[in-house]
């Protein structure tokens, strides 16, 4: 009997199998971490090859990409499907020496494409795994966004808009967007030197008044009230009146500039007791989904206070 070993090493699927004799055969897939999808209703995983031209491809009837995004509270998405007739692994060999971009996404098969081999395995376990991760992308990383430092990055909420500042791009609701507020004047991931216009020991991307005039920032809109203070400026040569202490004209803000955040889902797949013809596996570690929806941007809706 002999049993196959699964190693991820270099981008390349490395089969190993074993003989009660000792010998050793090593079978080398050699495809990229990477999978794609096609398919509304009935989603089909695959990756292909060439040189030589070789396709691993995993098709779940009945589900669909949505599916895999609608995720827990821990923002965690986990489901095994079972391999099986309705549910096939298939391991293909093309004659041809390209394949199209296509493969498996039209409607009507290329009769340019010829298979040499269609080894299916109708047995074993998918584990379908989607992790999301959410970013303003303000250019401070999320866990330098934990202001109370208790690793529960949904309570801290600066300016009480009702969005934590992990997913705020306007964390002290200034209507300066924090990455307009030189969080990293050297950009070397040190937050510690952060703009403080007002040498307060408050930065200025977490500071309501940056210039310490006792006028708000976002009510420092004296030339045009269009929820961005960067644009009403007194004295050119000092610059916007939010940031010159000596203008304190104060008109009353009444509404939060647009905001929006970005959602990043990780969709991942484990293969586990396949078995076709040519090998059997414990494991395969199938990979990570490239797909473009897996990005979405949210359009954020601050309460304004």
């Amino acid at each position: 009997m002999r049993k196959l070993f699964f190693v991820l090493i270099a981008f390349s699927l490395l089969f190993n199998m074993s003989c009660d004799d000792g010998d050793i055969i090593t079978v080398e897939l050699d495809f990229d971490d990477i999978f794609y999808s096609c398919g509304v209703n009935n989603l089909v995983f695959y990756k292909t090859k060439e040189d030589p031209s070789e396709s691993l491809s995993l098709k779940l009837t009945g589900v669909t990409l949505s599916e895999l995004l609608v995720v827990d509270a821990n923002g965690v998405f986990e489901e095994t499907y079972t391999i099986s007739a309705t549910n096939p692994f298939n391991y293909r060999t093309y004659s041809n020496e390209t394949l199209p971009s296509d493969l498996f996404c039209s409607d009507v098969p290329d009769s340019d494409v010829k298979i040499t081999e269609d080894i299916e395995s109708t047995s074993g376990f998918a584990d379908v795994k989607t992790v999301l991760t959410e970013a303003d992308d303000d250019g401070i990383p999320s866990a330098f966004e934990d202001i109370n430092g208790n690793g529960d990055l949904t309570d801290d909420d600066t300016d009480s808009d009702g969005i934590p500042n992990y997913i705020d791009s306007d964390d002290d609701g200034d209507n300066i967007l924090t990455a307009d507020e030189n969080p990293d004047p050297d950009g070397d991931g040190d937050f510690s030197d952060a703009q403080d216009t007002d040498n307060d020991g408050i930065p200025d991307y977490l500071d309501a008044d940056d210039d310490g005039d006792n006028v708000l920032t976002r009510d420092e809109e004296n030339d045009s009230q269009d929820f961005n203070p960067a644009n009403d400026i007194t004295d050119s040569a000092v610059g916007p009146d939010y940031l010159n202490a000596q203008v304190a004209t104060s008109v009353a803000a009444t509404g939060y500039r647009g905001q929006v955040y970005t959602q990043y889902y990780k969709v991942t797949v484990n293969l586990r007791n396949i078995d076709i013809e040519i090998l059997s596996a414990d494991e395969v570690d199938f990979g990570e989904l490239e797909n473009s929806a897996l990005t979405k941007v949210v359009i954020a809706a601050p309460v304004f206070n």
